[in-house]
């Protein structure tokens, strides 16, 4: 699985003009970039660190994705004007540029071709959500928890330390998180990964794709490859400031 990160879609002089016209900001654990149903203007582009995205539905907490270096936060709302149409929590600390909505605007109409960036983002996501949405009919648990972890390998992976072709994702996200992205409750997700524990195991800050295999035959598609490791986003992190 390929996630689009739209720091690595867009132009150079458009990243160049970020940099001068952003602000970096460090984010605590628990922290929030936006609320949802809220009106601020700014948009935030991660350089370090991971972010959930969720929703409130009469306290029932859905988690829409898990963000990551490179990634855009607020560009829809940069581009409607309306409200956020979810919270965005730090998981770890976070280190991101932050500009006002206009003046992110005003830089991807300077750049003939970011606005694209923009629009393979949103597009990317799109496709996510409707593989997720194909995945409750039939419902199949199994291949939606799958995507899921696929989609953290993409962004947060890295090889695993016994150099025996795994993958680890030193994220914070728990059990009961990835049921909530998932759409399946916390006790269908300890029975899935019990019965791929050979190949799947998920502690408190750490996801171990011990096999890459048993996690595509999860998710329907034993013929592809292993998930590529994250990497992080072009530029970052480690980018001098």
């Amino acid at each position: 699985m390929e996630v689009t990160r739209f720091w690595d879609v867009l132009p150079e002089r458009a990243r160049e003009a970020l940099r001068r016209e952003g602000v970096s900001v460090m984010i605590k654990p628990g922290g929030f970039l936006t609320r949802e149903h809220t009106r601020a203007s700014q948009v935030f582009v991660l350089r370090s660190g991971a972010a959930k995205v969720w929703i409130d539905r009469g306290g029932d907490i859905a988690i829409l994705d898990v963000l990551g270096p490179g990634d855009v936060v607020g560009e829809m709302e940069a581009a409607d004007g309306g409200a956020r149409h979810a919270s965005v929590e730090a998981l770890t600390p976070v280190q991101a540029l932050v500009l006002p909505a206009a003046r992110f605007r005003a830089v991807l109409d300077a750049h003939p071709g970011a606005a694209w960036a923009v629009a393979a983002v949103l597009a990317e996501r799109l496709r996510d959500a409707n593989e997720l949405r194909v995945a409750h009919f039939p419902d199949e648990p199994e291949r939606r928890l799958a995507g899921r972890l696929l989609r953290l390998a993409a962004r947060f992976g890295r090889p695993s330390a016994d150099r025996r072709g795994g993958v680890e994702v030193r994220v914070p996200v728990s059990r009961q998180d990835l049921g909530r992205w998932a759409g399946m409750g916390r006790r269908s997700v300890a029975r899935i990964l019990a019965a791929e524990q050979s190949g799947l195991a998920v502690a408190r800050n750490m996801i171990n794709v011990r096999s890459p295999e048993a996690l595509h035959r999860l998710a329907g598609d034993p013929g592809a490859g292993d998930p590529e490791p994250g990497a992080g986003g072009r530029g970052f992190p480690g980018e001098a400031a």
